[in-house]
C-alpha cells in the first residue's frame, strides 16, 4: 500500500524541504522529510452538526482538482444580518449564503443568493437592455422621453405592464411580494 509520502513524490515535489541530521554510530546522515499539513476543524458553518467526535473523523485530502467536490460535500454556509443599505430604514437584512464551489465566492454568485440584490440586478439588466434598444431606435427614445415627462402616461404605462412595481415601492416590499413566507 502506498503512503501519502509516496504519492507526494509521484505527483510533485514539495516546495518546503525539512532537513535534519542524524548521527548513527559516529556517522552524520542528512534526512529530508516532506512537508505535510493536516488541518482539523468544523468548516461547514453548522455548529449544531457535531455528529462525530474528532477522534472518529477521517482526514479529507484536498487538492486543486477536487476542491469543489469537497466543498459540495462539506456544504459550508454562513447566516448573518447585514445593515440594509438599499433602504434608509435602519433595519438589518437576514442573509444566508451557501457555498458549493469556489466560484460561489464571486460577487455575481453572492448577488444571486440575496433576493433583494438579485431583484436590483434584474432591474439593472432590464434598464440596460432598454437603453441599448433606445439608442438604436430614435422613435423609441423620443417616445420614452415623452412618457417619462408626462405623469399620466407614465402611470398608464405602469398599469399596462402589470407586473411592474409602483414607483414608491421599496426593494424590501418587492422582495416580500416575490417571496411570501
Amino acid at each position: 500500500m502506498n503512503s501519502t509520502y509516496d504519492k507526494i513524490d509521484r505527483v510533485r515535489k514539495p516546495r518546503v524541504h525539512i532537513k535534519y541530521e542524524i548521527e548513527t554510530e559516529g556517522a552524520s546522515v542528512e534526512k529530508e522529510l516532506p512537508f505535510v499539513v493536516g488541518v482539523l476543524g468544523d468548516f461547514s458553518g453548522n455548529a449544531g452538526d457535531r455528529s462525530k467526535p474528532f477522534n472518529e473523523r477521517k482526514f479529507i485530502q484536498i487538492d486543486r482538482d477536487n476542491f469543489d467536490d469537497v466543498m459540495r460535500n462539506i456544504a459550508p454556509a454562513v447566516s448573518m444580518r447585514v445593515p440594509n443599505m438599499l433602504e434608509d430604514t435602519g433595519t438589518d437584512l437576514p442573509v444566508t449564503l451557501h457555498f458549493e464551489k469556489m466560484s460561489d465566492f464571486e460577487p455575481a454568485a453572492i448577488v444571486e443568493q440575496v433576493p433583494e440584490l438579485k431583484r436590483l440586478l434584474e432591474i439593472r439588466n432590464i434598464l440596460r437592455d432598454l437603453m441599448s434598444k433606445a439608442d438604436l431606435s430614435m422613435d423609441l427614445e423620443s417616445m420614452l422621453e415623452n412618457i417619462l415627462q408626462n405623469k399620466v402616461d407614465l402611470e398608464k404605462l405602469i398599469a399596462e405592464l402589470g407586473d411592474a412595481q409602483p414607483a414608491g415601492q421599496t426593494t424590501a416590499q418587492i422582495a416580500s411580494d416575490e417571496n411570501p413566507q
